[in-house]
């Protein structure tokens, strides 16, 4: 692969040139039109052909360097580090991921969401104060007004509300840092579960359950019932990608 191949001029437009910048370089990285270890072409010429400064150019490479994508040496240039080193709980990563690989990211979240959300659960029904479950339920009650819309967009908003109110009610910080960082992975994950016909509707009955069981202390039945919401997601996710609209 030539250091060039696949770096064209940004037209896309951007609230700012920084962001505009960072957004090219982190698709094409995540896209994989520079393999890893591979340098990005030279400064001059990498500028000329997104049509930036310098400057901007490596303000972007700073931003993309913080979340653990490049590496910047002298006389080695800058290099793309391997993916294991990326933070995939960045926001701006996830994103990316959501057009490169939208099922390995899938698969990913389903897998997070089993080992974090039933022991969230069972924690939130020993924890959770009355703001903890107001916030589940008044969640809950957007699901439901927003179920009979033909629009999904204010029924996904308000379900990653109410397992953010979850993982907030669980007492543990961390958790509930992790469910605001996975925010656009969960919105991505809704959205395609709640493609197939009737699996809104039928979302609806286990969440009030959960948060019944988070309300009333009942930590086993908590833990069983987002375990039983992760699975029938999974399952609507198979689907929808199986049978794309």
């Amino acid at each position: 692969m030539s250091a060039s191949r696949g770096w064209t001029k940004i037209v896309e437009p951007y609230r700012t040139m920084h962001q505009r910048v960072v957004d090219e370089l982190g698709r094409r990285i995540v896209n994989g039109l520079v393999e890893p270890d591979r340098p990005l072409p030279v400064e001059d010429t990498l500028a000329a052909e997104l049509g930036v400064s310098r400057g901007a150019l490596r303000e972007a490479v700073k931003a993309l360097a913080a979340k653990g994508m490049l590496l910047t040496r002298p006389r080695t240039g800058t290099r793309v580090l391997p993916r294991e080193q990326w933070n995939h709980l960045d926001r701006d990563v996830l994103r990316w991921q959501q057009t490169s690989d939208p099922r390995r990211l899938l698969r990913d979240i389903g897998e997070l969401r089993r080992a974090v959300e039933p022991e969230a659960a069972r924690l939130a029904a020993g924890r959770a104060g009355p703001g903890h479950t107001r916030a589940m339920f008044e969640a809950l009650a957007a699901m439901e007004s927003a179920a009979s819309r033909p629009e999904l967009d204010e029924y996904v908003e308000a379900d990653i509300a109410f397992h953010r109110a979850l993982l907030d009610a669980s007492g543990n910080r961390l958790f509930g840092s992790l469910g605001r960082a996975l925010d656009v992975a969960l919105e991505h994950s809704f959205a395609v579960s709640s493609q197939t016909p009737g699996a809104v509707e039928a979302s609806l009955p286990p969440h009030r359950a959960l948060a019944e069981a988070v309300e009333y202390g009942r930590s086993a039945e908590a833990s069983a019932a987002i375990l039983a919401i992760i699975e029938s997601a999974e399952q609507e996710i198979a689907r929808s990608m199986a049978f794309p609209a």
